[in-house]
């Protein structure tokens, strides 16, 4: 948690802690800045023309660690997460509590772009602050964390168009699908409405890939078709499947022909994720090795088949990144699988094989 010592290297925090006890400016739960303070110390800035880069960080999936392994193990992530941004901020910045997992980041160093981005990827980096287990009690749960952030004055002139702007590349980053930093760059994020990127809900993005995948014949153009849209939604460089002869290819890398003859064992049920690749090894060792030699980190399969057949699986993996895979994206992808299991079964298509 800040000291006084810590906090008094700021103007702005001398000044406060000659009136105000530092139980009444630090955050009770966390040892941060509390609310009240972290905004106040911004918009100081602002009125002294002092510049500085705003982050906001939300760490991902935190009401799913409050509900598997209780609020007390959700209070220990932040405690921790809290310490570990302190260590790292400590001597050009602040971080406060802006409000539940929700995380405000005063940074007074690092105002050009080459500069921030190389601040937030050692803080992305594996262990340093994120991207790592936390070790608890009872659990030891791998966190995350989505992070918008933009400069004073380079980017706005004042605090609401500064937040502003901080919070809807905070929402860019989730929509891309969380575990990642948005630098704000005006010529990429200027045009971005929170409203356009937020009403694309299931439903819409179902509809849409049912259109995709109906307006061609044929599985092979069925799947360049899909192609596109899946990029898009699930930010993937590439869509594979394995097909009924245990080989897994891209629907973009034509090229791509690897064996996996124990792809089935991996499957309990339809649908299997993990951000611990070394998992996979345990059921199919001979999968894992593909998955090390690309270096895949982050893992997404899912059975093609209606009841008990299985006509084959699409997988998501994309190397060198540990993102989580929202249930939205889940269900988009166990979608396709259906489609395409349902073509399958009707009209004897199969996954293409050559």
């Amino acid at each position: 948690m800040y000291s006084e010592e810590q906090l008094k290297k700021y103007a702005y925090f001398e000044n406060e802690l000659k009136n105000t006890a530092i139980e009444f400016i630090r955050d009770p739960l966390t040892g941060l800045v509390s609310r009240p303070y972290i905004l106040g110390f911004a918009k100081a800035l602002i009125e002294e023309k002092t510049p500085f880069t705003y982050a906001m960080l939300d760490l991902d999936n935190f009401k799913f660690i409050n509900d598997t392994y209780g609020h007390k193990a959700g209070d220990g992530v932040l405690a921790a997460v809290a310490d570990g941004l302190i260590r790292y901020m400590d001597g050009f910045g602040i971080v406060g509590r802006f409000g539940g997992d929700e995380l405000l980041i005063i940074n007074l160093r690092d105002l050009a772009y080459d500069d921030k981005k190389a601040y937030l990827k050692d803080m992305y980096r594996d262990g340093v602050v994120l991207r790592k287990n936390i070790e608890l009690k009872t659990c030891s749960p791998f966190i995350t964390g989505t992070l918008g952030c933009a400069s004073f004055p380079e980017d706005a002139k004042n605090y609401d168009d500064l937040f502003g702007i901080m919070d809807k590349v905070l929402y860019r980053g989730k929509v891309k699908g969380r575990n990642c930093y948005i630098i704000y760059v005006e010529e990429k994020h200027k045009d971005i409405e929170i409203s356009r990127m937020a009403k694309k809900g299931i439903y819409g993005n179902m509809h849409n890939l049912i259109r995709q995948f109906e307006m061609v014949p044929g599985m092979k153009n069925r799947l360049y078709s899909v192609l596109p849209f899946m990029m898009e939604e699930l930010q993937i460089s590439d869509l594979y499947y394995i097909s009924s002869d245990n080989v897994m290819r891209g629907v973009k890398n034509i090229f791509l022909r690897e064996e996996v003859p124990d792809i089935g064992k991996l499957m309990t049920d339809d649908l299997y994720t993990t951000t611990v690749i070394e998992d996979v090894s345990k059921r199919s060792p001979l999968f894992f090795s593909l998955l090390e030699k690309w270096k895949i980190e982050t893992l997404l399969v899912v059975r093609v088949g209606v009841d008990l057949d299985t006509n084959g699986y699409l997988i998501c993996a994309e190397p060198r990144s540990h993102r989580i895979w929202q249930d939205g994206e889940c269900a988009l992808m166990y979608f396709l699988a259906k489609l395409i299991a349902y073509r399958i079964r009707t009209d004897g298509e199969e996954l293409p094989t050559d």
